[in-house]
């Protein structure tokens, strides 16, 4: 009898669309475009960056090896990301069972506004589980400011 493997279509949302969550669910492509400095925090090396697609901006945490993978103008694809807060900060990342690959490079339309990362998010009055859009603390990112 012949196996046939079906390959999986995953369903990928823009970065406008995505809300935090506790769990992993995220699936979407990006263009990387500014990382900050790498920081060690004990055995624990951490990046953020400013990613973006056509639709909005949001503030990436590569951890690990990810800091030195990838670089400005790399397109990448996050499988089964999380968009929660880490030391205060709403950031989308990979997490434990998420994962990343770039998939390309400099060629993808994006906006830098609106930042996901900049918007205060509240719990849904109908919902506890989810969270919703309270306010725009700031149109761009204030860790990473637009060139003037």
């Amino acid at each position: 009898m012949a196996m046939v493997s079906e390959t999986k279509k995953i369903e990928s949302s823009s970065l406008r669309d995505i809300v935090p969550a506790a769990q992993n669910n995220i699936n979407t492509q990006f263009i990387l475009l500014e990382k900050g400095r790498i920081t060690t925090e004990g055995q624990n090396k951490t990046c953020l960056a400013l990613v973006a697609d056509e639709t909005a901006a949001v503030h990436f945490q590569f951890w690990g090896e990810e800091c030195e993978a990838f670089e400005a103008g790399d397109i990448i694809c996050l499988e089964h990301g999380i968009f929660s807060y880490t030391r205060n900060n709403l950031v989308l990342r990979a997490g434990k069972r998420g994962k990343i690959v770039k998939v390309g490079e400099f060629t993808m339309a994006f906006v830098e506004t609106p930042n996901m990362s900049e918007i205060r998010w509240v719990p849904d009055p109908n919902n506890s589980k989810r969270y919703v859009q309270e306010a725009v603390i700031s149109p761009h990112s204030r860790i990473f400011p637009p060139k003037s």
